[in-house]
């Protein structure tokens, strides 16, 4: 058995040194449309609006990796193609509820030049029609016509000198692109700063990321994409055009967004004789013909490009979320025994991708339930007392959420992708339930369910917007929310309150969300954590905050934001990169990149897990013979220092006593201690505040 596992961890290392995941959400994630550039989904947003909460935006990017200095034939829309926005928002109806259509036209302003841009022209100007469908696409109306799109930002000679369009800056030409539609939304079409964020050269060199130089790269850095935005009113969106609703967890404010480019069926290159040439008549080389069929859609970030394997890839992309239900037995494993957490999983393929070491899904969780590829999850509970009246009651959606043996993602993966998630127990905070019962009432959290299609992302709209000046806004999402919910004492009831982040991915999408990150923490097992399901080093009556969620937690791809600002209002997507730009593509960003040796400090940043109150940090980190732990304490309390070993056994109390507000510092001789990994558990009153890993050389 051992010669087998090492044989197949060879392979999947030698698997590896030749293709590994893509992670840049959906740029050109599927073979047949990488040489389709102008139809390529690479991104959807759905988020409330910030500035505006009565009204949604979504955004709906496409044409991945524009370098912005890409002339004289820059980026652009596709003429003879369809985008659309599909929304569904009603349980009870079939397909999609919404739909907004795009279509472009490019016109020649003046053939007699190379330049793009000359002399007030632009070669080539492009205008769009928008099309809204309120009957599922049965019917369209036009409610935008000749909309403007404004041209590749150049440089400052071609936007704003006398001898090019003479404007007073490129903001100027995109704000006045922005138009109302006869149907009061407010749309924006337009090239624009890719928002997206991902090192794709570390994770392509076998999962390196974050990277082990430390040095991580945006692989998107100073690159433009085309963005199709709308601001829509939540009237419009909701299924009975009620307007705002205070109840964040009502399942009528629920929508499913999710979009598409589609191509007709014939293409035809049209043969041109040089005896039938004319000066200045126009030629249609290409010509295309038939029913139009969709190459190219785009839900929840990451699933086509990380999930699916290639092979089904192109297959993934021909069919819509509506298709991905009856389907799941093609694809239904693939979310139900992922093949990233393969990489998180010592006794698999874990070794592999060292930067994964921090993931590691639960394999033994209340020493009854695992997560493991190939292990039942939660089915050994099916059809019994336990999950009567909860979401996986086959009587209620235990047949969709709890479907067989061997399936052990399909509570927490499953539903994150392909159903949203309900307000109902499992689904809520461990914040009140017993110890060890996953499966009883806690706090309610979200309910963003809308099981009648698949792959989409889901939005609660009743949800308020978390402000993004805020010292709360967190690029965590939802997983910032739960562990606000679950450590921070104002959120400690289980009535319903409104979490600082519950707006956030995977409830919508925001352009600001970490979702690479987001997703990784997923697979390697943070939601089940959140509901009560915790990780394997948990000891019954001890805190859940172990190490191993702490190292889940505190997982970082290394990077962790967009290159530049975005804006505060609409169209939210910043101003693309001109191609004059000097950009310091070699330059390494994510400066909260996650090491052995980071202090509580770093770790922390953005968590909201060390109250204020105590604040420590250790050094060295690596050290070998005697360990320094400094604290500040702003309160008169009793302080317990304690060191854990990896296994989560305690080997030493450093500190147990009351102590007056001050600096301290407390010594660690580790003199005949083991080499390896340790952690200081540092907790004041009984209440746990800060975990901090050091390694012992």
């Amino acid at each position: 058995m051992k010669k087998k596992l090492s044989a197949a961890f060879l392979l999947l290392v030698m698997c590896l040194q030749i293709t590994a995941p893509a992670f840049a959400s959906s740029h050109r994630e599927a073979p047949m449309i990488a040489d389709d550039p102008l139809a390529d989904n690479t991104d959807v947003y759905a988020f409330r609006s910030p500035d505006d909460p009565t009204k949604i935006t979504i955004i709906a990017n496409y044409v991945p990796g524009q370098l912005p200095e890409a002339g004289p034939n820059y980026y652009h829309f596709g003429e003879n193609i369809r985008y659309e926005i599909h929304i569904d928002n009603n349980i009870a109806t079939k397909g999609d509820d919404i739909v907004y259509r795009f279509t472009f036209k490019r016109t020649n302003e003046d053939p007699t030049t190379f330049f793009n841009i000359r002399l007030g022209k632009e070669n080539l100007k492009t205008t769009y029609m928008m099309e809204r469908s309120m009957d599922g696409g049965k019917s369209f109306t036009a409610v935008v016509n000749n909309g403007v799109v404004p041209p590749t930002n150049i440089g400052p000679r071609s936007i704003s000198s006398p001898v090019g369009l003479n404007a007073p800056s490129y903001n100027s030409l995109m704000e006045k692109a922005i138009t109302t539609a006869s149907t009061g939304e407010k749309v924006f079409c337009g090239p624009a700063d890719d928002p997206f964020f991902v090192d794709l050269g570390g994770i392509f060199d076998l999962g390196d990321a974050p990277r082990a130089s430390g040095k991580s790269v945006d692989a998107l850095k100073c690159k433009n994409v085309s963005s199709i935005a709308i601001q829509v009113d939540i009237a419009t969106l909701q299924k009975d055009h009620k307007s705002v609703c205070t109840n964040i967890l009502d399942p009528n404010y629920v929508i499913g967004v999710w979009a598409s480019a589609s191509r007709q069926k014939i293409r035809i290159l049209n043969e041109i004789k040089a005896a039938d040439v004319k000066i200045d008549m126009k030629y249609d080389l290409v010509s295309n013909e038939g029913k139009w069929i969709q190459v190219s859609r785009l839900g929840m970030p990451l699933t086509n490009e990380a999930i699916i394997p290639v092979g089904y890839k192109d297959l993934w992309n021909a069919l819509t979320p509506y298709d991905d239900l009856p389907t799941i037995a093609t694809f239904g494993n693939y979310f139900y025994n992922p093949e990233l957490a393969l990489y998180m999983d010592d006794a698999l393929f874990g070794g592999a991708v060292p930067a994964f070491k921090p993931l590691r899904v639960q394999k033994n969780s209340l020493g009854a339930f695992g997560f493991g590829d190939g292990q039942d999850g939660l089915f050994s509970l099916k059809g019994t007392s336990a999950v009567k009246g909860t979401a996986l009651d086959d009587a209620i959606f235990g047949t969709l959420l709890l479907p067989a043996k061997a399936s052990p993602r399909s509570v927490d993966l499953w539903p994150i992708f392909h159903t949203g998630v309900p307000n109902l127990a499992p689904y809520q905070l461990a914040t009140g339930k017993p110890t060890g019962n996953p499966l009883a009432k806690g706090k309610p959290f979200i309910n963003n369910f809308l099981p009648n299609g698949g792959d989409m992302l889901r939005l609660n709209m009743a949800v308020p917007p978390t402000p993004r000046d805020s010292k709360d806004f967190s690029s965590l999402g939802l997983i910032q929310a739960a562990v606000t919910g679950l450590t921070d004492p104002a959120y400690a009831n289980t009535s319903v309150q409104n979490i600082p982040n519950m707006d956030g991915f995977p409830n919508g999408r925001r352009l600001e969300d970490d979702v690479t990150r987001i997703e990784l923490q997923a697979v390697g097992g943070v939601v089940l954590a959140a509901i009560g399901l915790w990780y394997d080093d948990y000891k019954l009556g001890g805190s859940p905050l172990t190490p191993q969620l702490l190292n889940v937690l505190s997982y970082n791809t290394g990077v962790d934001k967009n290159d530049t600002t975005l804006r505060a209002h609409f169209p939210y997507v910043q101003t693309p990169w001109a191609g004059t730009h000097i950009c310091d593509c070699g330059t390494a960003v994510g400066t909260h990149r996650v090491t052995m040796g980071s202090s509580s400090t770093v770790v922390y940043q953005g968590l909201a897990i060390g109250a204020p109150e105590v604040v420590a940090t250790t050094s060295p980190n690596p050290f070998i013979g005697n360990n320094t732990v400094k604290y500040r304490l702003d309160a008169a309390s009793k302080v317990r220092i304690e060191v854990f070993n990896e296994t989560g056994n305690l080997v030493k109390v450093l500190l147990d006593k009351n102590l007056e507000p001050g600096i301290y510092t407390q010594n660690w001789n580790s003199i005949g201690m083991l080499k390896g990994v340790y952690f200081i558990h540092i907790s004041k009153n009984g209440v746990t505040k800060q975990n901090l890993r050091v390694i012992k050389g």
